[in-house]
């Protein structure tokens, strides 16, 4: 199966040919795979070289002449390093855009630390109206990318991983998609998250609900699936920062007796490179540690079997 990097490139050199609003800025990373559409629109994709922050400020000055512009590099570099550039040149000056990123939050170990983001959705969440799309498979991530680009003038960030769920599922850039039901608690499984969680969750009496949009946070369907539940209890599931959205879920049910557990990646620097199974192992993320974790968690109101 092909990631979600290998239909970025093809998708969005298509919006390129179909939209004469939208462009591309890169930094170098990517290029190659815009070698075609850059001879075919050399005034709409543009290498700005090893400038990030640079990246993001012509990103910013496409939108205000009027352009739909999708600015790209690894997360680290896209998010990160140019904060200042998404916080003043989109946010301040009101314009939008769409930042797609790479690499996730360890999708290249040997990248080391430079290369590795797990902290850019909450970094994002400092600042106000950033839609966030966060799909789980590479269908998902091009109908998400297309969502992004129609999506008017707003800003949209699409992260994209190397991490992959073995289907795709619906999904409208918008809501939470059920994928079952239970009584016990409920787990939102947040993009690549998907498939562990339904592993961890065999035979545990819960509803799993799957957000590839995280913001907005779709608050009615929590209060809808944890109305349905014995009790309220929320684990959420993400490929980022542990308790990234642990904030919204304490919005989404203000006026109800809850409790939630944010599991993710873990604050403390991992310094040894390994491979992507051992750093999701060493943050709790794989399947057992995840069944231990939310049995644990949601405790007797969820251990009965399920009844199918």
């Amino acid at each position: 199966m092909d990631t979600m990097r290998d239909r970025f490139a093809p998708t969005l050199s298509r919006l390129l040919d179909e939209d004469p609003r939208v462009a591309v800025v890169l930094a170098v990373i990517g290029a190659d795979g815009f070698a075609e559409a850059q001879r075919k629109h050399p005034e709409r994709v543009i290498d700005v070289g090893i400038r990030e922050q640079l990246l993001v400020g012509a990103g910013a000055g496409l939108a205000l002449a009027g352009m739909r512009p999708v600015m790209h590099t690894f997360a680290s570099f896209l998010v990160e390093r140019p904060f200042e550039q998404v916080k003043l040149d989109f946010g301040h000056q009101g314009v939008g855009g769409v930042l797609v990123s790479a690499a996730a939050s360890f999708d290249w170990p040997a990248g080391g630390y430079t290369h590795m983001s797990p902290g850019d959705v909450a970094l994002l969440d400092t600042l106000d109206g950033w839609t966030v799309h966060v799909p789980g498979h590479p269908d998902e991530a091009e109908t998400l990318l297309r969502h992004a680009v129609a999506a008017g003038d707003d800003k949209v960030y699409v992260r994209l991983s190397v991490q992959s769920n073995a289907r795709a599922l619906p999904v409208d850039g918008t809501r939470f998609h059920t994928v079952r039901e239970g009584r016990g608690g409920v787990v939102v499984a947040v993009g690549p998250m998907l498939d562990n969680v339904l592993a961890a969750a065999e035979g545990l009496d819960l509803t799993v609900l799957y957000a590839t949009t995280v913001r907005p946070f779709d608050a009615e369907a929590l209060r809808r699936a944890t109305g349905a539940a014995t009790v309220a209890d929320v684990v959420v599931v993400e490929p980022y920062l542990a308790g990234t959205s642990t904030a919204a879920v304490n919005d989404a049910l203000a006026d109800v007796p809850h409790r939630v557990l944010g599991l993710g990646v873990g604050r403390a620097e991992l310094r040894r490179y390994g491979q992507v199974d051992e750093h999701m192992a060493a943050h709790g993320l794989d399947i057992r540690s995840l069944r231990e974790r939310i049995s644990r968690w949601a405790g007797a109101a969820a251990s009965s079997r399920i009844l199918v």
